[in-house]
């Protein structure tokens, strides 16, 4: 498999975005009229929102679709159908199958590329991270000196649907990710939710809690993981009302204990950021004395363990490419961590470490690694589409392509899980998104014949 990206667009991208996409006479003709300095006097936060607001405002509305002899990559039920078509009304997938007519409706053909679900962009701070050296353009984490216990915190709060990392995630057949707030001042960092990206302010779905164990967390328990489970103990137990509330050891606000008492009622999944084996099964314990629902992110030794966790039902998002011992709590990572845990019946996706909100276009590079060691391709379809979507509450609008589903689907120009690939069009909801970023923009731009201006000038 290969990992090379092309970095220019196939003529048959530049063909198809400017059929669905193409400006009207009279912008082009009013952009042509002026000149303007791409930089000049603009601070990071304008041109963000400036090319952000661009971007929303080419998006087409929604229409009747019918794209023809796709190779239709479900990731459902239905598994992969050759020279199928799909169609498309009011946002909607109506029909899946071979033949069908849709008079009036716009024509895609396909000639037998691949169509798979818009992919999930992994465990992601998209939206609430524009710049990660810039503080003022963070938001996904909170620290509190007096009370940092904030189970209550939400960082869809902070979502900013204008991000330019949004465009430049989208182009890249990337429709949902899952917001997550991050450790700050505590181990348990606060809730999130899935957002599509699609333009929409508001996550769908249900919220998630975020809680970071083993020796990352230990910094921020005492220095001991240990005391990570003496305190979501005390927690649980103020949750639960064992804990008087005005306690002067109490350590949630009212808010704090409502919020973690709904996840302990099984409202919402707890995702955990743990790798360690004997961390994962101290995890599995908790959870299951708790009757709670959770999902683990990073289960870099989960492999060791992997017939307790299909036993348990708890999908874990692995990072595909962590096979050396980046730390104490890695020693046994291997690149086929993903194949044996779906060999033993274990639910598998991805999520990257590092700065993960603006690579996100690398966890193709992910599942098409699994792959190659050993997960099966069709698993690794479904780790990028329909696992996330069930397990975050979402799975009855995304993750597979059916009737009745939200009509988000990417056609690619050959496998999708192959980095050389790349994304022809992306729909969400029916509409055909601009698949253009600030990086194309400025790849276009400079890669221009010289002028009489400067190329940081544009008509």
């Amino acid at each position: 498999m290969s990992c090379v990206r092309h970095t220019s667009l196939p003529s048959s991208q530049r063909t198809l975005g400017s059929i669905l996409l193409s400006p009207s006479r009279s912008e082009a003709t009013e952009a042509k009229a002026k000149w303007v300095p791409a930089f000049a006097g603009t601070t990071v936060k304008a041109l963000a929102l400036a090319v952000a607001l661009a971007s929303a405002s080419s998006v087409a509305f929604a229409q009747d679709i019918l794209i023809r002899n796709a190779t239709v990559h479900t990731a459902g039920a239905q598994g992969t159908l050759k020279n199928a078509d799909v169609l498309v009304r009011n946002g909607v997938v109506q029909a899946v199958g071979s033949g069908l007519a849709a008079p009036g409706a716009t024509v895609v053909e396909a000639n037998g590329r691949p169509l798979t679900p818009a992919f999930f962009g992994g465990i992601t701070e998209i939206g609430l991270e524009e710049v990660s050296g810039e503080s003022s353009t963070v938001d996904a984490s909170v620290t509190l000196q007096d009370q940092p216990m904030r189970p209550e915190f939400d960082v869809t709060l902070a979502y900013n649907p204008a991000s330019v990392v949004i465009p430049v995630t989208r182009v890249e057949g990337i429709g949902f990710t899952l917001l997550a707030a991050s450790t700050g001042g505590s181990f348990i960092a606060g809730q999130g939710g899935v957002m599509r990206l699609d333009g929409s302010a508001d996550p769908v779905g249900p919220r998630a809690l975020f809680v970071r164990l083993g020796s990352g967390g230990a910094e921020l328990a005492g220095k001991s993981r240990a005391a990570q489970w003496m305190l979501l103990d005390q927690m649980v137990a103020e949750a639960r009302g064992r804990v008087p509330a005005d306690s002067p050891h109490a350590l949630l606000t009212p808010a704090g204990r409502a919020t973690l008492a709904r996840y302990l009622a099984g409202n919402g999944r707890i995702v955990v950021q743990v790798n360690r084996a004997a961390d994962i099964r101290q995890l599995l314990r908790w959870a299951q004395r708790e009757n709670v629902r959770i999902a683990i992110a990073g289960g870099a030794e989960g492999w060791k363990l992997a017939p307790q966790l299909a036993q348990a039902k708890v999908p874990v998002f692995v990072d595909a490419l962590a096979d050396l011992p980046a730390d104490f709590d890695q020693i046994g990572a291997t690149l086929e961590n993903a194949a044996r845990l779906d060999a033993a019946g274990v639910s598998v996706s991805f999520s990257q470490a590092g700065d993960a909100s603006h690579n996100a276009r690398k966890i193709r590079q992910l599942a098409g690694n699994a792959v190659a060691n050993g997960l099966p391709w069709e698993d690794g379809l479904a780790g990028l589409t329909r696992v996330p979507a069930e397990t975050f509450g979402v799975g009855d609008r995304v993750g597979t392509i059916a009737p009745g589903k939200l009509a988000d689907l990417v056609l690619w120009t050959a496998d999708p899980l192959d980095v050389s690939s790349t994304a022809e069009q992306v729909w969400l909801g029916g509409r055909a998104m601009p698949m253009r970023s600030r990086q194309t923009e400025l790849r276009d731009r400079y890669l221009q014949p010289a002028g009489p201006l400067p190329r940081a000038y544009s008509k």
